[in-house]
């Protein structure tokens, strides 16, 4: 029998954002959750830092629209997640207990991704985007009634950044995912003709010859 293969096709899109938006505008709540929502209705897996605030809408948004939540924790295991740092369980569909702290775990979570989203944020939310920045991540703004896109316009004009790698600012939360789903898959390892060559490669009857493959890692 010919065994099945499952390509690795699901694309990652963090977000990241306020743990707390009490001091943001009425908006935020639902600006996070329809990001969430378009996440997902792209195709495309939401993962966050299994917080509160604007990435735990996004997660709700995500839920609501049928798609995929991953949360990666600072926390080592679920009881110290939920005791010591007093972070939610719900609308995860998976949990990823790092146990680094909240600066460890965000290295983990923007590598993880195949692209970053920023929406509203404070110290926390400029630390993953300098991860995310600095590693040529396809990064996200999202522009809103929050001051956050003009505080990484201002660090990024003031350190002569600008134009580096490849960030976009938007306020439409379906073009700005959109945007990062065409730059991530440009950047893809594999397009379709190159995965079609490993696959007949990986097939191929290697006992008699080896198959001539053009496409070399």
């Amino acid at each position: 029998m010919e065994e099945k293969k499952y390509p690795h096709s699901k694309l990652k899109i963090c977000v990241s954002g306020a743990a707390d938006i009490a001091h943001f505008s009425e908006d935020t709540q639902e600006r996070a959750k329809e990001l969430g929502r378009e996440i997902a209705k792209q195709g495309a897996v939401l993962l966050t830092g299994a917080t509160t605030g604007f990435p735990y809408w996004a997660a709700v948004g995500a839920k609501e629209a049928g798609g995929i939540s991953i949360g990666f924790s600072p926390a080592s295991n679920e009881r110290e997640h939920v005791k010591v740092y007093k972070l939610p369980l719900d609308y995860f569909d998976i949990i990823v207990y790092t146990g680094f702290g909240y600066a460890g775990r965000d290295i983990l979570l923007t590598r993880s991704s195949d692209a970053i989203i920023i929406g509203c944020g404070r110290i926390g939310t400029i630390h993953e985007f300098t991860i995310a920045f600095e590693d040529r991540k396809p990064t996200g703004i999202l522009r809103g009634s929050w001051e956050t896109d003009e505080v990484i316009e201002f660090i990024l004009n003031k350190s002569n950044r600008k134009g580096e790698g490849f960030v976009v600012f938007n306020e439409s939360s379906k073009d700005i995912v959109a945007d990062l789903i065409t730059e991530i898959k440009k950047q893809k390892i594999y397009n379709n003709q190159d995965t079609r060559k490993l696959v007949a490669y990986q097939n191929y009857d290697h006992s008699n010859e080896r198959a001539e493959i053009d496409y070399i890692l």
